[in-house]
């Protein structure tokens, strides 16, 4: 059986009759195609990464074109050189001097490829910076910019590799001082009263006509000499710097397809999701995953795919780091409290979708029971980081106890093998909202919360997933999300009676317990993470409102983008329910630039409060409304766009503080700023950004999306996912000891909202 195994290849003892030396068979095999294929990776890795030097320009073209160049200055004594190649001849002696004519012309040859390969990179890269097609009406594209699609797909190529694009695509730019002041001055308007305003208005001077000049100097100065002067102080300083709990307060979380239940046996899902999510990763680290393009044209950032498997966050006394490791063939399991090491290669070749589903069923009907400690031990990486990191220093940094530790946090993937059943249904909203808490924390310890992500599997087949948020945001999650789906759909499937289809290969690959020397003092240190978890487990008030009245089809007749309709409806009803605007948080993306991540887009605008009151006030028509409305949207889409093209102006004042604190500068203003809660933070899930299922096809594959705790202690996170055109889900979540929050309660005004744009709209 599985506990029978071992979790180290070799152990010796040394006795008085000699040196007693014990070895696992599998684990020694294990280990030697996990080096083979570690070798494998790195020669793939080489091979792509010359391709990528060479992008946009085709290997092949250093061989044609340094013999094009060769050819005419040797053989048609064309000097393209300019008597440089004669020149350098001329050095050495006359018995040579044809060879050495020979050798200058190909390195003429070759300066004069490499000199092609940069003008093509640079123009590629200035053609990335045009961003005027974004503001173009939908469907309508001026004949500028048509040209510039046209020559911007002439010159990218057709089969560029994942990371292709990286060199080509152009640095995230610093706004100007006074843009940043400017839009922030209007964004807070609707926010204060006449002497607030007057007051920030004063302080705003006082920082952007002041100190703020020098802060952007310095950063100015970091944007020429880093890759992107935004994405690795906000890694540090909003993720990995954070001592508090990172369950809830920063991990999200994503759940399974509502209306279709492929299979109830645990292990058979199990075996098509992993085997989907491991195809991927050959993807990614053969570099044939196909990068996301914009309108088919435009290259989104891809380096976050690069933490997506094999990354830990290890916890600090300070701060926390990310750790990834390359070419390990393996994930960790955790099953009725105990945790299991499975080799996903055999040979080196993927284990198939039957045969990981035989092995899981094997951990399923293990009958051991958890070592000491071992049961309730992630929940470590749910409490405060402080313990955790001086836990992990005391008691996992030598022996078994660091071989098993270390074998989690290097696996592929965390697989939870959960032993409850999770029924749900459209109808069943509260039954939803409860699977949602169980992919958000659980019973705060069946999750690795530190992993980059935990795929977690139900008893009756049920699928969700719990992720770490420092490495990537919540596109790359929803694009593997959207594979693992599509896998499971069209490629693989189920049998009759529910199991993996294929055949189960001869070889039966075998689970490995993992092993622990948990001591009393350990355990205590788990009991109180363990407490605090709950604690803010208990607090969560999370619902999800099916919202299946109508979807983005309707949206689209009124001519009104649909994230903008919703952020729309999402100002009407937190009017409605509080009475008052409160700075709202939209998430949008800036992988147009290079290592860009996410920026802000303020959802409450003097337009967007504008249209609210006026539908509350109740004195105005339909067709006043109307205008309203769209003017709103027009300003929120404007806002978007802006975010989206570097724009923005809260990640600017964000690097403006860190600079400010490394000077040792107070800024009043730039504190005040930075301390303002996100009362409404919103985020869009995109549902398909592959097109890997078509939703006409499989209409009942629609993905109910994800969510994420509660920002502010007094607020709502929001989160929303547009599925298919009739339906909307929305994942509502706040604080149950805030008196003035109910996330059920808003959830419905959300509704009441929605159904009042449609009818000012007319639909």
């Amino acid at each position: 059986m599985a506990e029978a195994h071992a979790a180290v290849a070799f152990s010796f003892n040394v006795t008085p009759e000699g040196v007693d030396v014990k070895y696992n068979h599998e684990a020694i095999k294990a280990v030697w195609f996990s080096g083979v294929h570690s070798w494998k990776l790195r020669f793939i890795r080489f091979k792509n990464r010359c391709v990528n030097i060479l992008y946009p320009a085709p290997p092949m073209s250093l061989f044609l074109i340094t013999a094009l160049v060769m050819g005419l200055q040797l053989y048609m004594e064309r000097d393209l050189s300019c008597g440089a190649v004669d020149y350098a001849a001329s050095f050495f002696p006359e018995c040579v001097h044809e060879q050495c004519e020979l050798f200058a012309a190909l390195v003429f040859g070759i300066t004069v490829w490499v000199a092609y390969v940069l003008v093509w990179r640079y123009t590629l890269k200035l053609l990335f910076l045009n961003h005027t097609w974004m503001y173009s009406p939908h469907g309508r594209m001026s004949l500028p910019n048509k040209i510039w699609v046209v020559i911007v797909n002439l010159i990218k190529g057709t089969k560029p590799l994942l990371f292709s694009f990286q060199a080509a695509l152009p640095k995230l730019p610093v706004p100007s001082l006074r843009s940043t002041q400017k839009r922030y001055l209007k964004s807070v308007r609707p926010l204060l009263s006449d002497i607030e305003y007057d007051r920030m208005s004063k302080l705003a001077d006082d920082f952007f006509g002041g100190i703020g000049k020098k802060l952007q100097r310095y950063l100015i100065l970091k944007s020429w000499w880093s890759t992107n002067y935004v994405t690795d102080w906000w890694e540090e300083y909003v993720y990995l710097r954070g001592r508090s709990p990172i369950m809830v307060n920063s991990n999200y979380y994503g759940l399974d397809v509502i209306f279709v239940h492929p299979t109830h046996i645990q292990a058979a899902r199990a075996g098509n999701m992993v085997y989907a999510f491991l195809k991927f990763r050959e993807q990614i680290e053969h570099e044939t995953l196909e990068p996301l393009l914009v309108n088919k044209t435009v290259p989104l950032d891809s380096v976050q795919y690069e933490r997506l498997f094999n990354t830990t966050r290890i916890p600090g006394v300070e701060t926390d780091i990310l750790e990834h490791i390359n070419g390990v063939t393996h994930i960790a399991v955790l099953s009725k409290g105990r945790y299991y090491k499975v080799y996903t290669h055999d040979h080196g070749r993927l284990l198939q979708p039957r045969d990981l589903e035989r092995v899981f069923q094997q951990i399923i009907d293990d009958p051991s029971e958890p070592l000491k400690g071992e049961e309730r031990l992630a929940a470590l990486t749910a409490g405060e980081r402080v313990p955790w990191a001086k836990a992990r220093k005391a008691y996992f940094a030598t022996g078994v106890n660091r071989a098993s530790l270390s074998t989690i946090e290097k696996a592929a993937f965390v697989l939870v093998l959960d032993d409850v059943d999770y029924n749900f249904s459209a109808e069943d909203q509260d039954a939803l909202s409860d699977f949602a808490k169980a992919m958000l924390h659980g019973n705060c310890y069946n999750r690795w919360f530190d992993k980059s992500f935990t795929l977690v599997i139900s008893a009756n087949g049920r699928v969700g997933f719990n992720a770490e948020h420092s490495w990537a945001d919540a596109p790359i999650m929803a694009q593997i999300w959207e594979e693992g789906f599509s896998h499971e759909t069209i490629d693989m499937g189920y049998t009759e009676d529910g199991h993996c289809k294929g055949e189960l290969s001869s070889r039966n690959i075998r689970p490995i317990r993992l092993q622990w020397d948990i001591p009393s003092e350990c355990v205590d240190i788990i009991e109180s993470s363990l407490r605090t978890a709950q604690a803010i487990a208990n607090d969560v008030d999370l619902f999800i409102q099916v919202h299946n009245h109508f979807g983005k089809g309707i949206i689209k007749k009124c001519k009104i983008s649909p994230d903008a309709f919703i952020q729309l409806a999402l100002q009407l009803a937190y009017y409605r329910d509080a009475g008052k605007f409160c700075l709202t948080y939209e998430a949008s993306m800036t992988r147009l630039f290079r290592e860009g991540r996410t920026e802000t887009v303020r959802s409450c605008t003097v337009e967007s409060s504008a249209f609210a009151k006026a539908v509350c006030e109740g004195d105005k028509s339909d067709e006043e409304l109307k205008k309203l409305l769209l003017k709103a949207c027009e300003v929120h889409q404007t806002g978007y766009r802006d975010a989206m093209t570097g724009k923005g102006i809260d990640r600017h004042m964000f690097c403006l503080y860190v600079v400010s604190k490394y000077l040792g500068v107070e800024s009043p203003f730039l504190s005040e700023v930075l301390s303002e809660p996100w009362r409404l933070s919103t985020s869009q899930t995109p549902h398909s950004q592959m097109n890997k299922i078509n939703l006409a096809k499989y209409p009942d594959h629609v993905c109910t999306g994800g969510g994420f705790g509660p920002v502010s202690n007094d607020g709502y996170g929001v989160s929303y996912i547009i599925a298919g055109e009739d339906m909307i889900f929305f994942h509502i979540s706040s604080k149950r000891s805030c008196a003035e929050t109910d996330s059920k309660g808003f959830a419905k005004k959300i509704v009441a909202a929605m159904a009042d744009l449609r009818k000012i709209c007319g639909q």
